[in-house]
């Protein structure tokens, strides 16, 4: 019978033990060979340390197709190279003196004790409460959330977020300003003193903004569907026209000047897709390929992406460089927008050192959004590695609306890997229990999302009138997936519903 199932994977046939064991032995001598050459690459100057050699050696191991080799392994017992982000080596090692034992032959290398087999997951744990602080006794996730503007002048709100479990309070340089960002960092130290419980702040500087501004629309119920056209202004005001009588001006002249025909234009979180059509001096006329259900509204003040156009932007602008001075003084963590090579680390050093804070007390969290980010990943983490505290958050709003959703969830555990093999703590971030922040009721598929957050070592709740009550619930709820799940391992908690 023809059937659409993929077939499953043809057990492994019967081989002898010496045979699995040389495959293993020649599998890390071309790890270490091709890890001497990463190694190169992200650490010229050969002062690397524990971290970024293991992340070397993890990226010259997964270059590989271990599947075969997984299932090989399966079969006697042996497979666990399913789990080695934080120790690829002791994990090699471990596998090959088994697999000896097994042949009975002996092994060219040592299992090392359990000390030296866990020191990734004990470097990573110390590397997060460096960044963000200590986690509370019950979960090793810290919640982080985005404090809302009136949190300012009012210090029992952020009490109140700190006593139901905040670990982080997120300041948003997007918004408000100097004055009120001072008032919610002196409550945050104050709601710290009240609860006993060191929290933290991080300071989140806005980068380039690319938004649209003025629009001109056929109507004010006017909405874009598949097939429609959009004129991008780069100067001056909209100008709306027959064939294309949705306009928009944009907030960076550069977007428009860079484009070119055939590149991909996403607005509002991916609500709506098009392709540059043509291009004329100073705009650019994009065909509209997808759009949601019903349409969408051409508003100000709504993002824009550009998977495929290389904007060449700074992500520190001048306003971002005015508000160093206000973090310097504040925050404990800096959340850098828009990183995209290891360049942008050393331009925001530059820039903090010419406001005298050259020693490492404040931390550094890159927000990885773009694909370049996502390309340099490695670059970046060794790049920033020893400089001060480091952190990776994974923007999914933006990062979705750069590779697609459809890429999202893979990317975002693939960029858990790399942070786990390097030793650096991760912030999953960007709408998580959404619709029960904003209006009080979860949905189904956001309590799975948030339950996958217990994987990083930080979670991110944006702001909203039922924020208190998400608090309340993900500590819980971290708390539980806690005693089941550690990164990709499972603890195997003794089960209670059966």
């Amino acid at each position: 019978m023809m059937t659409d199932q993929p077939a499953l994977p043809a057990p492994p046939s019967a081989e002898p033990a010496d045979r699995l064991l040389a495959d293993l032995i020649a599998l890390r001598a071309a790890v270490l060979a091709e890890a001497g050459e990463r190694l190169a690459r992200l650490a010229p100057g050969g002062d690397a340390g524990a971290g970024i050699h293991n992340l070397a050696n993890y990226l010259a191991l997964r270059g590989h197709d271990l599947r075969p080799l997984q299932r090989r392994l399966m079969s006697r017992g042996l497979s666990s190279l399913g789990r080695l982000e934080s120790r690829v080596l002791p994990t090699l090692d471990a596998v090959i003196e088994a697999a000896a034992a097994l042949a009975g032959a002996p092994s060219p290398t040592a299992a090392p004790d359990p000390a030296a087999f866990f020191a990734g997951e004990t470097r990573l744990a110390a590397e997060a409460d460096r960044l963000l602080g200590e986690a509370p006794g019950h979960r090793r996730t810290r919640i982080m959330v985005t404090l809302p503007s009136e949190a300012a002048g009012d210090p029992g709100l952020v009490i109140d977020l700190a006593r139901r479990g905040m670990d982080v309070a997120r300041i948003n340089c997007a918004h408000d300003g100097s004055i009120a960002w001072r008032a919610m960092a002196a409550h945050v130290r104050t709601a710290s003193s009240l609860t006993g419980r060191r929290l933290t702040v991080l300071m989140d500087i806005a980068g380039p903004k690319i938004r649209t501004e003025a629009v001109a629309t056929p109507d004010k119920k006017a909405r874009i569907a598949a097939g429609d056209a959009i004129r991008f202004v780069a100067e001056g005001e909209p100008r709306p026209t027959a064939d294309a009588p949705f306009s928009a001006v944009v907030s960076l002249p550069d977007l428009v000047t860079r484009l070119a025909v055939g590149d991909r234009v996403r607005y509002d979180d991916g609500k709506l897709e098009g392709v540059v059509e043509s291009l004329a001096p100073g705009e650019a006329v994009v065909r509209v390929r997808r759009a949601k259900t019903g349409g969408v509204k051409l508003k100000s003040e709504k993002g824009l992406n550009l998977p495929d156009t290389a904007l060449g932007l700074s992500p520190l602008t001048a306003k971002d460089e005015n508000d160093l001075a206000t973090v310097i003084e504040c925050a404990d963590m800096l959340g850098y927008s828009f990183v995209s090579r290891p360049e942008d680390l050393d331009l925001l050093e530059d820039a903090l050192a010419r406001r005298g804070a050259t020693e490492s007390r404040l931390g550094l969290v890159a927000k990885i959004e773009r694909p370049e980010a996502v390309r340099n990943l490695p670059a970046l983490i060794a790049r920033a590695s020893g400089r001060r505290p480091f952190g990776v958050m994974i923007a999914r709003g933006d990062l979705a609306a750069e590779i697609g959703f459809e890429r999202l969830a893979e990317m975002q555990e693939e960029i858990l890997w790399i942070c786990e093999a390097a030793g650096v703590p991760a912030v999953w971030a960007t709408q998580v229990l959404e619709d029960l922040v904003k209006d009080g009721v979860p949905s189904r598929g956001e309590m799975t999302d948030a339950a996958m957050a217990a994987r990083a070592e930080c979670v991110m709740l944006n702001k909203g009138p039922e924020v208190g009550r998400a608090i309340e619930l993900i500590d819980r709820l971290l708390s539980r997936m806690d005693g089941h799940v550690f990164k990709k391992t499972p603890t195997l908690r003794a089960l209670a519903s059966w």
